[in-house]
């Protein structure tokens, strides 16, 4: 039930939001250049690698040495409205479709987060990663690592088509209030470097 939901809703909102995921391709490649798509490895269901689609919302800005300048530097205005109202992350309903993502569960992180996770984090990848989570309308990035994973693994814990359709529209929510964006004092959310409690229990 859960992966023909989610075929049905990503195809339905593919075609609904057409006009608008246009529109902001359009706006990306003006403001911002080519590539119009942010293209990243991130882990899949068991941990397993696959490339998330993004629209970009950051310059390619380097400093003397060639090495990438901080997210707050690179971060465009155009860049901003893109994460404040999530339409950054509508080019991963094509990866609901291929099977990659799920409209809902944990967000897909990085790579190289991995083998920083204790055994009850990691657990986050019993369940495909989604577009949107019980963390995102929990608090998202205001939260703190251990307690976006302990989220997660509440919802590998309870997931079920109605918590799915309640995480949906609380989504909708927290993207009107614009609610959680960021940590305070960040551009973008601070890295994971590792949990002090890895050791299994």
């Amino acid at each position: 039930m859960k992966r023909l939901f989610d075929v049905v809703g990503a195809a339905a909102l593919l075609v609904l939001l057409s006009p608008v995921l246009l529109l902001v391709a359009l706006l990306v490649r003006r403001f911002l250049g080519r590539p119009v798509l942010f293209v990243q490895e991130r882990p899949g269901l068991g941990g397993r690698p696959f490339l998330m689609y993004k629209f970009r919302t950051m310059r390619d800005a380097k400093d003397a040495r060639g090495e990438p300048l901080p997210d707050s530097e690179r971060l465009t205005s155009l860049g901003r409205v893109l994460r404040a109202t999530s339409l950054d992350e509508l080019p991963e309903l094509y990866n609901v479709l291929r099977g990659d993502m799920s409209l809902v569960g944990p967000r897909p992180l990085l790579m190289e987060y991995l083998p920083l996770y204790s055994p009850e984090q990691a657990r986050r990848h019993e369940v495909r990663p989604g577009v949107t989570g019980w963390a995102q309308v929990n608090g998202r990035n205001a939260l703190s690592w251990e307690e976006k994973f302990k989220l997660d693994v509440w919802y590998v814990d309870h997931q079920s088509l109605a918590l799915d359709l309640r995480i949906l529209g609380l989504t909708l929510a927290k993207v009107l209030k614009r609610e959680g964006i960021n940590a305070a004092g960040e551009a973008t959310a601070a890295r994971f470097t590792g949990s002090d409690r890895r050791q299994t229990p």
